[in-house]
């Protein structure tokens, strides 16, 4: 051990005064490291250092950190270098009733760790207190035995990466097309991505699928958690394991399993690359990230890190010491305590300082602005923190406006910079499109059209406060949780036998329609309308006002089998199958034609929200709502028999093109009349769903001309 801080030049104490811990983590210096870990209840710390042999034996040395200050242990550690393999161990009170369970036979993750090596063994030892092979057992009862065998190794790392001319995007959200995207779900079997490079971050760059997103229109990735995460015991206990990567191990490190590399050093060089390679390509990096929960789980769960580091700073609980769970995953981390925030913003620094991503989409983001009172503070101190640090205030935040616990959703009511996802597009774009067309087929009205309308047009109700505009609204008709889009067109109910949970988990709120028949083995007209309907459900999400994100695979019309919970299957039920067929080969010319559309024509994709009023002196609005009869619709948007509707997007005050979007909800082909909305005297047609693959467009027809417009339809005119 190095000499008091206050006599080593190795403490980075330069810019600090001395009784101020280091900041937390590992930090090379000249000639070994410093070590910093908050476990503020704490009697001891130590650092463990694993050696390995020249017979492959791993010696483990401990070292206790001799410094503390604000519960913050602290020391520097000679000799120590990049590569470097450790873990902590901390000793103190055992008393669970007070939520004390220090267990130094508990080999124990630093929060900070910047990459790790191995991957959690499912045994009863991870446990602090006394379990059997069920892993049942006695919470007050401290279990002796040591965990070492069965916990990943941190890993010292050099941050040093050569990215060149590195720059960031710096997409506007106006401009954005998302698409969320599992690292290895994208490229596990694409043919032009080489073996060894399949399913990996390296993948995800490969010249081949950069290729794909570039075709598509897309201009950010949102990537499945990729800080490194473990497997539930009740998973590993099926067979399966978590697939999906909701469930945090290290809020610091990249998922090991996600590189071809397979040295910890070289794992995050390839996780920077990938981040360096699509930006080259334009395109920008966003993380999906689960700062509200721990691997962890519930008090009777494992003991991996934070636990056994101080398990009443870090997570939420109540007054017996019993987890406040509001994830639904066991714990919630407890973002009232100053330490715990750090934490997070740490970690969100990292990644965009240091890895260069773009943005952040926060998991179950209710939970991370609940108040010592548990309720949700759209004024929390860490949403304060975001809006005020001069690094994270400049990316992208996207929220999951809701999480499990007592008045959860919050839709619309996140402050900014936040965009959010827009659940109520989703639900009003599958009820329109889906459960209308079921009723119409049944000889039952549908919903009509306002609530589409409102959604169409950016969501204003509940996106307007504190001058967000449209860009607030995340607009999605599916994503990673839930039915793929082709699946919503062919199941009526989930199919989840796979996931061995009896069919209880998964949704059962799907708003979907299998147009006849449940499944893939039907008749060609029941396909035909299918396919309609995902394009339906495509030109909504890409045509409308906001920022829309399309879910990696439905462009193809990837097929889950049915499953609408598929976190545990890593296999060909979730991976992108790119051996297309024709109709597939179709889809994914659809929706490149749609990206386009909403890429040329601006006045599709405004930043503010429209007035609705005068915008020009010939009496032009800056966008009109007609009824079949190409007049005003007026108040005839209410009532449920309502099923056709156009918006007129005026382009033309602004200085660009203007579109017409018109929709028919029922299962019935109607005349439609065109309307004529004050200096448009043409229409060109620019895209119909009832077409099978985008055509050209067709030549002009008239302002007021009637036309007929096929059954569960939509189509795109430009005013020529």
């Amino acid at each position: 051990m190095s000499p008091t801080p206050s006599d080593s030049p190795d403490l980075g104490r330069a810019a600090a005064p001395p009784d101020l811990p280091p900041p937390p983590g590992v930090h090379l210096t000249p000639d070994g490291a410093r070590f910093c870990v908050y476990a503020g209840h704490a009697a001891s710390v130590d650092v463990c250092l694993f050696d390995t042999d020249a017979d492959g034996a791993e010696h483990e040395r401990r070292v206790r950190l001799p410094h503390r200050a604000h519960g913050f242990w602290f020391g520097h550690l000679d000799g120590v270098r990049a590569g470097q393999r450790y873990a902590l161990r901390v000793d103190g009170e055992w008393d669970p009733a007070r939520s004390l369970v220090h267990n130094a036979d508990k080999l124990l993750i630093d929060p900070y760790a910047r990459a790790l090596d191995g991957s959690v063994g499912l045994d009863a030892s991870l446990h602090g207190h006394r379990v059997d092979d069920t892993l049942r057992g006695d919470l007050t009862v401290r279990d002796d035995r040591d965990s070492a065998a069965h916990v990943p190794r941190c890993v010292v790392v050099d941050d040093e990466f050569d990215w060149g001319d590195d720059v960031l995007p710096r997409r506007t959200l106006r401009e954005s097309v998302v698409y969320e995207v599992h690292v290895k779900n994208a490229t596990a079997l694409h043919p032009e991505v080489p073996e060894r490079l399949r399913g990996t971050y390296a993948g995800l760059a490969h010249p081949a699928f950069v290729a794909h997103l570039l075709a598509l229109g897309v201009t950010a990735v949102e990537l499945l958690p990729v800080h490194a995460f473990a497997d539930e015991p009740e998973l590993v206990r099926r067979g399966l394991r978590n697939h999906w990567g909701y469930n945090t191990l290290g809020f610091f490190a990249p998922h090991p399993g996600y590189a071809a590399a397979t040295d910890p050093q070289g794992v995050l060089e390839e996780f920077k690359a990938m981040v360096r390679d699509l930006h080259a390509a334009g395109i920008e990096v966003l993380l999906d990230v689960v700062y509200n929960h721990t691997a962890e789980q519930h008090r009777a769960g494992m003991t991996l890190s934070w636990r056994g580091l101080d398990h009443r700073a870090y997570y939420r609980l109540d007054e017996r010491g019993n987890d406040v769970d509001v994830t639904g995953c066991g714990n919630t981390l407890d973002l009232t305590h100053p330490v715990v925030t750090r934490m997070v913003l740490d970690s969100l620094r990292y990644w965009v300082q240091e890895c260069h991503v773009d943005g952040f989409r926060f998991d179950l983001a209710v939970a991370l602005a609940r108040g010592k009172d548990d309720g949700y503070d759209p004024d929390h101190p860490f949403h304060v923190a975001l809006r005020t640090d001069p690094v994270l205030s400049e990316v992208k935040l996207i929220a999951e406006p809701w999480d499990v616990g007592l008045h959860g959703w919050r839709t619309g009511q996140f402050p900014p910079p936040f965009s959010e996802w827009n659940d109520r597009f989703r639900d009003t774009a599958r009820t329109f499109w889906l459960s209308d067309l079921a009723a119409s087929d049944a000889g039952r009205p549908g919903h009509g059209v306002r609530e589409l309308a409102t959604r169409f047009a950016g969501s204003q109700d509940m996106f307007d406060g504190r001058d967000r505009g449209a860009i607030a609204s995340v607009n999605f008709v599916t994503a990673h949780d839930g039915f793929t889009l082709a699946d919503l067109t062919a199941y009526s109910v989930k199919h989840n036998g796979a996931n061995g949970e009896g069919g209880r988990d998964g949704t059962d709120d799907n708003r979907s329609y299998h147009h006849g028949a449940e499944g893939w083995a039907v008749d060609e007209a029941v396909l035909a309308r299918r396919r309609r309907s995902m394009r339906n459900l495509l030109g909504t999400l890409l045509l409308a006002t906001g920022v829309p994100m399309l879910t990696s695979g439905d462009e193809l019309g990837r097929s889950q089998r049915g499953n609408n919970n598929a976190y545990c299957q890593d296999n060909e039920i979730t991976w992108l199958d790119w051996q297309l067929e024709p109709w597939q080969d179709d889809l994914l010319a659809t929706t490149r034609h749609l990206t386009a559309l909403r890429r040329e024509h601006p006045v599709l994709r405004q930043r503010t929200f429209f007035s609705g009023r005068q915008v020009h002196d010939d009496g032009s609005t800056d966008l009109s709502w007609y009824a079949a009869d190409g007049e005003q619709m007026g108040d005839r948007f209410d009532g449920p028999a309502v099923s056709v509707l156009q918006a007129f997007f005026n382009g033309s005050w602004l200085g660009e093109r203007s579109v017409l979007v018109v929709v028919n909800g029922s299962a019935h082909e109607v005349d439609l009349r065109l309307p004529s909305p004050p200096g448009v005297h043409r229409f060109e047609r620019l895209w119909d769903s009832t077409d099978e693959t985008p055509s050209g467009t067709g030549e002009p027809v008239d302002a007021g001309s009637t036309l007929a417009v096929g059954p569960s339809s939509m189509q795109v005119w430009r005013a020529a």
